[in-house]
């Protein structure tokens, strides 16, 4: 059986060769026309990765873990001032990693974890003051 199949605007010409007579897979018409056209998949929403997730509480001094993994890296100590955007430090969960950022300027009061901890979703990570 020779089948077209169109990628990209490009048409290729396929032969196959039916091993059994079946009514068809599951979810697919039991007589497949001479030629299929593939759609494009339909774009989808864009990504939002964990880190856009909120990580401060209301009064938008105390920042919490957005979720449940390892502290790997800490770039603030109490003390310091941070700027809005400023990674305060970055969060590993399934090998993928979060950042945890500053919403505004502020001098930070307490960090409440150390690199290597674990920890779990909505732990307080850092203060502000």
């Amino acid at each position: 059986m020779k089948l077209q199949i169109k990628i990209d605007g490009k048409t290729y010409e396929a032969e196959v060769e039916v091993l059994e007579e079946a009514a068809g897979a599951p979810g697919l018409p039991p007589n497949l026309p001479g030629s299929y056209a593939s759609q494009p998949m339909p774009a989808t929403g864009a990504y939002t990765p964990a880190s856009s997730v909120e990580v401060h509480s209301a009064d938008e001094k105390q920042y919490r873990s957005p979720l449940s993994g390892l502290v790997i890296k800490i770039n603030v100590k109490p003390g310091q001032q941070v700027q809005p955007n400023d990674v305060m430090m970055v969060l590993e969960a399934m090998k993928m990693e979060t950042s945890v950022t500053a919403h505004h300027a502020g001098r930070v009061k307490n960090v409440g974890v150390a690199a290597g901890d674990p920890v779990k979703a909505q732990q307080l990570l850092v203060e502000l003051e």
